[in-house]
């Protein structure tokens, strides 16, 4: 067996555990630390671990069918394990910050969210890499229906539609893939899809539609606009620890199926103009149209919400242009923005859980009483704001270098180009809605009774491990591209070249 399937096996048997009746907590920090530290390992070894012919290491395969060719088969490469990572990190401190007294079925539901996740990321096989990400969605919509806040039955009802419609439509276009590509017999092996796409020449016109339906069933899962209208309310209605996951882990799934997925087997329908121009209007729609209505939000945790949403665009951009910075920009800022979001909302589920609301006029001058949270609550907001020094500001760096990425080449401005510079409006955006916020409810006087308690050793754990994981992120971005540099393609060597053209 690889390593990566007892990653994926470990937080699955808790679950089992905890819905059996075992003491659920001690079953869910057992298993999610366990994921946590068979992640670190495998990130020891990968670097010096055997590859397979496509770059991927700890490969196991075990034949299912032979027609179609069916099989369960794992593997990592640097894009693997950078997300395998963010997955167990999220999973362990959403476990750490859980309430002691909830269920097993509270604790099992999360546990099966990491496990569909880090399944989703590490399956070379379309069909378990789509059914381990429905693994991940039916407990998401059963915990939010459950045991969340406030209209929670119609956030779960909201949610269950959208991305129950959105993961049929990606069906359709993984089907449409696979038969496209479907000389020499069906296959759901991405590394044999991705073969035959580099062997094949032409079909654009067939490519472009089916990558326009994968954009827009992967962009309805990560909340593109104008798919977004169920992320707000479920994330607002959601346990804390369901809303860390998905916003922080679950939701990338839907860029990480456009960068191993639809890019790569469907290569020249990504290229077609009028996709790229589409992507770019929908993109800017999450940063600007998004980013206004993240300011005009007046509760803390629909503006960590909305802020979500809006921060997807920049992954958007940084796969538009097909450039290799852009593509490693995408992949740090979902690492960084993971981080960053499970932060905000583990801050921001302990004040609604003790306070009963998050509502900035009744709010102020917790400074005062929270000192710890206060300087939490503002490191995680400098990072989402992307400060230098925190991974959210690498990522976005390399993204908008990504843009700019194809000039070098003698290329004038285009669309691209044009959306990138309109895009870093979003920057002053999220700045104006992080600060109001920052200022609205810990600076100034109290604007209420607010019998709110500073963290605790159990929520400043999880909380020191996710800020830990921005900082490093940031001010050491190689140690991530590294991975991305441990296959063939010399990942980061490029990337340094062309930074260092575009900015001599």
């Amino acid at each position: 067996m690889s390593i990566l399937d007892f990653i994926v096996l470990l937080p699955i048997l808790a679950a089992i555990a905890a819905f059996a009746g075992m003491p659920a907590r001690l079953s869910a920090l057992t298993g999610s630390g366990l994921m946590l530290l068979l992640t670190g390992v495998a990130l020891a070894l990968f670097p010096e671990a055997p590859r397979d012919d496509a770059g991927f290491a700890f490969v196991a395969d075990r034949l299912i069918a032979e027609s179609p060719a069916w099989s369960y088969a794992v593997g990592a490469d640097g894009l693997t394990m950078i997300l395998l990572l963010l997955t167990a990190l999220v999973a362990f401190c959403a476990a750490w910050t859980s309430p002691v007294s909830q269920t097993g079925g509270y604790y099992g539901g999360c546990l099966l969210i990491a496990a569909g996740a880090a399944g989703a990321f590490v399956s070379t096989d379309l069909f378990f890499f789509y059914a381990f990400h429905e693994l991940a969605l039916v407990p998401t919509f059963l915990l939010i229906g459950i045991y969340g806040f406030g209209e929670k039955r119609a956030a779960a009802w909201k949610i269950t539609i959208y991305l129950g419609a959105a993961s049929l439509v990606v069906l359709a276009g993984l089907a449409a893939l696979v038969l496209h590509h479907g000389d020499g017999g069906l296959t759901f092996s991405i590394v044999e899809l991705q073969q035959r796409a580099a062997a094949a020449e032409g079909g654009a016109p067939a490519q472009a539609w089916i990558y326009l339906t994968l954009l827009l069933g992967f962009g309805a899962l990560v909340s593109l606009f104008p798919l977004h209208s169920w992320a707000a309310p479920a994330y607002a209605a959601a346990p804390t620890p369901v809303a860390m996951l998905h916003a922080g882990v679950l939701k990338k799934f839907g860029i990480y199926g456009l960068i191993r997925v639809a890019q790569p087997i469907l290569p020249e329908g990504a290229a077609v103009d009028w996709i790229l121009n589409l992507t770019l209007l929908l993109l800017l729609g999450n940063i600007l149209i998004m980013g206004l209505a993240t300011i005009a939000q007046r509760r803390l945790e629909y503006m960590v919400a909305y802020s979500s949403v809006m921060h997807m665009g920049y992954l958007f951009l940084g796969l538009a242009g097909g450039s290799e910075i852009g593509r490693q920009g995408a992949i740090m800022l979902m690492f960084a923005h993971g981080a960053s979001i499970a932060l905000l909302f583990l801050l921001c589920g302990k004040m609604r859980r003790e306070i009963g609301h998050t509502d900035f006029d009744k709010l102020g001058g917790l400074a005062k009483t929270v000192p710890v949270m206060t300087l939490l609550f503002g490191i995680a907001a400098f990072a989402s704001i992307g400060l230098p020094g925190f991974g959210n500001f690498a990522g976005e760096v390399l993204v908008f270098f990504g843009a700019f990425d194809e000039m070098r080449a003698g290329s004038g401005v285009g669309a691209l180009q044009i959306a990138a510079m309109v895009a870093v409006w979003g920057v002053v955006i999220s700045a104006v809605y992080m600060l109001r916020a920052y200022r609205a409810v810990f600076l100034g006087e109290p604007g209420g009774p607010a019998p709110l308690t500073d963290l605790d050793l159990r929520q400043r754990v999880p909380a020191v491990l996710l800020v830990l994981a921005l900082l490093v992120a940031g001010v050491a971005p190689g140690l991530l591209l590294q991975l991305l540099d441990a296959g063939p393609d010399g990942a980061v060597e490029a990337t340094v070249a062309a930074i260092r053209a575009c900015c001599p």
